[in-house]
């Protein structure tokens, strides 16, 4: 049964949790973590690795494109970012890694106030697939009908839709709205659709034709709105919410829309809980930016640190951990499990006895906020492991 709290008067709240308050309890059953599958699908396109790379300017640039999909993923380029705006994106990226922290939001803010140019868009959708990389190309709705028209047209393969909240009904007097419904079904590739938090937006977005719903507000590590706009929820409860309105769309239509998790996971076992919690991928931002191959050479900011009138993000430094094949697939060289994301992932799996995502969707979770201080005094006291 659902917990509900009564704040005050008649305002009640449920009871929602986040990776730091729940665990995986293992299985009757194992698996060698060699027999387990973590592939996904989405629309035409089989993934070995269930990690999309954020759509992060830090993060993502053309060559890490190329590189994810070799690794068995992909990663999706901001169509709203630097790599459209400017020629010579590197000098950019590195002005604004090499930029003080004091005033680093002003100077974001104006070097984001260049425009969008449809032939950089193309042109980035080119170096994506002549290198034989999976293109993906994403933009806020306002800006959406002017990014897909010049990626699709250029060859790109999948296009993202995402926002802070994206929502099939949205209502101005001051702007046009897009239609959402209308953009998805006119389209000739997939649509990955989000933000969202809940079953009824997720549910909506899914009808609206959506061909992945991205889960999560705030969660990410260079993201501030949870201050901000006092928004967000958890990513656990907000993960299983909207998984539920996929098995109840796939219940109803037969048609499988895949979840996925976006933001707040820094170890392999964030990931592990994520989809434990029903995601059947998952969305990495500053992890995939501590990569060597990385565009900003160990810094992040987020993708709404840009807005003119009110910044929902930061810049943070990442540090260089490794390279991208060793954050994801290993071999690992830190003992705090923000390296060999995947293995940890297929390990937690075969612990849980599941061969295959779906099966994982189905593992225990257990209530467990001590799980991470648990016997771990030695490690808090030396700063070692878990006591980072």
């Amino acid at each position: 049964m659902e917990q509900t709290i009564t704040l005050g008067g008649n305002k009640k709240a449920r009871r929602v949790y986040g990776f730091d308050e729940v665990a995986l309890a293992p299985s009757a059953l194992s698996v060698d973590p060699r027999d387990v599958d973590a592939s996904w699908e989405l629309g035409k396109h089989r993934f070995s690795i269930p990690v999309i790379a954020s759509a992060l300017d830090a993060a993502v640039h053309p060559a890490l494109a190329v590189e994810m999909s070799r690794l068995g993923g992909f990663a999706v380029l901001n169509g709203d970012g630097v790599q459209t705006r400017y020629e010579d994106a590197e000098a950019i990226l590195q002005e604004i890694a090499d930029a003080p922290s004091e005033g680093i939001v002003q100077k974001i803010q104006t070097i984001y106030a260049e425009p969008v140019k449809e032939e950089l868009i193309a042109r980035r959708v080119h170096e994506i697939k002549s290198a034989g990389g999976v293109c993906a190309i994403s933009s806020v709705p306002a800006t959406a009908p002017l990014v897909a028209r010049a990626a699709v047209e250029a060859g790109c393969d999948i296009f993202v839709v995402a926002s802070q909240v994206t929502s099939v009904r949205h209502y101005s007097t001051h702007t046009e709205v897009v239609d959402l419904v209308k953009f998805i079904k006119d389209s000739p590739i997939p649509v990955i659709v989000g933000n969202c938090v809940g079953y009824g937006p997720a549910l909506e977005l899914m009808e609206a034709g959506a061909a992945a719903v991205l889960v999560g507000v705030g969660p990410g590590a260079i993201c501030t709105t949870r201050r901000v706009l006092g928004l967000g929820v958890p990513q656990v409860t907000a993960t299983a919410d909207c998984a539920a309105a996929r098995d109840e769309y796939f219940a109803r239509t037969g048609k499988y829309v895949p979840i996925i998790t976006d933001g707040g996971m820094r170890t392999g076992g964030d990931i592990s809980k994520a989809i434990a919690s029903g995601a059947d991928a998952v969305m990495l931002g500053s992890s995939i930016a501590a990569a060597e191959e990385a565009p900003a050479r160990g810094y992040s900011w987020g993708m709404s640190t840009s807005s003119a009138d009110l910044p929902r993000g930061t810049r943070i430094k990442t540090d260089v951990m490794g390279t991208l094949r060793e954050i994801l697939l290993g071999p690992a060289h830190k003992d705090d499990g923000t390296m060999n994301l995947v293995g940890a992932l297929r390990m937690s799996m075969a612990s849980c006895g599941a061969r295959t995502i779906r099966e994982m969707q189905q593992a225990e979770l257990v209530i467990a906020p001590s799980l991470s201080t648990e016997g771990k005094a030695q490690q808090r006291a030396q700063g070692v492991g878990q006591g980072r």
